[in-house]
């Protein structure tokens, strides 16, 4: 991997795009080469255009065939690589988050294989954005799971999943009505779910991570050295 990036999050705003950040900077990931957020269909020519600026040249996008449908992204240039690499193929998934997370990770592996293999390398490859609908689930283990093959510590790797809900303006509080799950917030206790299945099913991240195909030279790029 790179050790530096085109730019950092927080000096290019991306109108339009809830919960963007910059996930880098921890263990070998390094900034300006990995951004996550929410959904790009709100996404306004201003905001495509901090993108640019921070060098992203590939979208992942983590939803649904029907979620993607329903709310594309909006292509407001062209140059960019847009990936539909679904956790979940249709909208169907536990409502539960004790049962969703060890779910995510289950589903979880192509998509982070997909990122991990189109990181900048040596400066050939611009920034990857990965999303899902509000960045917080299936962002949130996808990216988690990246920055831990990265060498990152469970702290930091959990203090960056969390801050989803400073982001997102989430609160535990208790609500009268029943809530989807993208008003629901994230805790730690869900990425551990997710990560204990791994662990449980596989041994170790890498471990699980061949099951999907991962080869020695994909796992030895995103390796801390």
């Amino acid at each position: 991997m790179v050790i530096s990036g085109p730019g950092t999050a927080e000096a290019v705003g991306v109108d339009g795009v809830r919960n963007f950040r910059d996930a880098g900077g921890v263990g070998a990931l390094p900034g300006g080469v990995l951004y996550r957020s929410g959904a790009l269909h709100a996404m306004s020519a201003e905001g495509a255009h901090g993108l640019e600026r921070l060098g992203v040249r590939t979208v992942v996008d983590l939803r649904s065939r029907p979620e993607v449908a329903d709310r594309p992204d909006v292509p407001h240039r062209t140059g960019v690589e847009h990936l539909h690499v679904p956790v979940f193929t249709e909208r169907r998934w536990p409502q539960e988050q004790a049962e969703l997370y060890p779910a995510m990770a289950e589903h979880a592996g192509r998509a982070v294989l997909t990122v991990l293999r189109r990181l900048p390398a040596g400066g050939d490859r611009g920034a990857v954005l990965v999303h899902c609908a509000s960045g917080k689930d299936r962002t949130g283990v996808v990216v988690a799971l990246v920055q831990t093959l990265a060498g990152a510590s469970e702290a930091e790797v959990t203090a960056d999943f969390v801050r989803s809900n400073a982001e997102l303006g989430l609160s535990a509080a208790r609500s009268p009505e029943p809530r989807g799950h993208h008003a629901l917030p994230v805790a730690a206790g869900h990425l551990h779910r997710a990560f204990l299945w791994i662990r449980s099913h596989h041994g170790s991240v890498p471990s699980w991570l061949r099951t999907h195909g991962a080869t020695d030279q994909d796992l030895a790029a995103a390796a801390p050295r």
